[in-house]
């Protein structure tokens, strides 16, 4: 997954409109695609420095009072843009809180999906910040601290008849290096294909916004998201999409750090704090995530 929602404050009509409006614009690239949601805003929690955990922060980053945070939108509620171009959702509130008991400013580095973890070994970023489903494969490269559970869900146009688990022949979006698009997908194809039946047709888009345009226009049969981000597009297309099947797939988001960088210590009580304090869970309940919160933050908590 780049890798769930529950109630929405208002807008529901604003972000449809939203939607059809890019699509009918043509839209191919995040810039013209990340206002959805416009309408909502960031959670009011009060959050105070706590020296024990700040003292954990590598003194070159403790002392530049920053913390640089490499991010890829839109992939709403986690992390997309409002109105004035500002970045918020559950994942940009949950780290402004971290970042107040390390006594940090998160700075936020837009980036591509795929050249957030490459470039946090490399130090360009601190930390990612963008959905990130923790892997085995991925803990070889990099740390990581986790934060939440989601799963995959497949959205359909109301009335399809999609089955995730039976979808030979049908085109199916995704947003491009996301585990839907490298892992899942492929893997269901396959199992279609070993059975004599024709492969599921992979639909690739730059964001998840393009994904969820081209299945309201009927360009695809199903997409397939991570369960918060496919959740959020259902309640807001105003009728227009449902879910097809269950949740599946369950694993935790982490944020990748440097292999060995005593950083991941320091954001895993961070994390932990807030769900202890209470700020954690408000902040989910905020953004309709509270299905998916952890009782404990842990350091590489990948489950396959």
């Amino acid at each position: 997954m780049r890798f769930l929602r529950s109630s929405r404050p208002v807008g529901v009509l604003i972000a449809l409109l939203s939607i059809l409006v890019l699509a009918l614009a043509g839209c191919s690239n995040n810039e013209e695609s990340e206002g959805l949601g416009a309408d909502i805003s960031p959670t009011s929690v009060e959050v105070e420095p706590v020296a024990e955990i700040a003292d954990l922060v590598p003194a070159p980053i403790r002392e530049s009072g920053q913390l640089i945070v490499g991010v890829n939108v839109p992939y709403a509620p986690n992390e997309f843009k409002d109105a004035n171009g500002d970045i918020i959702g559950f994942d940009v509130d949950l780290m402004n809180a971290v970042g107040s008991v390390l006594g940090l400013t998160p700075q936020y580095r837009e980036a591509q999906f795929d050249t957030i973890i490459p470039s946090v070994q490399a130090g360009t970023y601190n930390v990612g910040m963008s959905s990130f489903t923790d892997t085995k494969e991925r803990e070889a490269q990099v740390d990581f601290v986790t934060y939440y559970s989601a799963g995959v869900q497949w959205a359909q146009q109301v009335g399809a008849g999609i089955d995730p688990n039976n979808a030979c022949g049908k085109r199916v979006a995704v947003q491009s290096t996301t585990y839907e698009d490298t892992d899942e997908i492929p893997a269901k194809s396959q199992a279609c294909t070993d059975a004599g039946q024709p492969a599921i047709e992979k639909v690739r888009y730059d964001s998840q916004d393009e994904a969820t345009n081209a299945l309201m226009l009927g360009r695809v049969d199903a997409m397939s998201a991570d369960s918060p981000v496919t959740s959020y597009a259902i309640e807001r297309s105003n009728g227009e999409l449902e879910p097809a099947g269950g949740v599946f797939d369950s694993a935790p988001y982490g944020y990748p750090v440097q292999k060995g960088s005593q950083l991941a210590q320091a954001l895993q009580q961070a994390v932990q704090y807030l769900i202890d304090n209470g700020q954690y869970q408000t902040i989910a309940e905020h953004w309709g995530l509270g299905a998916g919160t952890i009782p404990t933050s842990v350091i590489n908590g990948a489950v396959s």
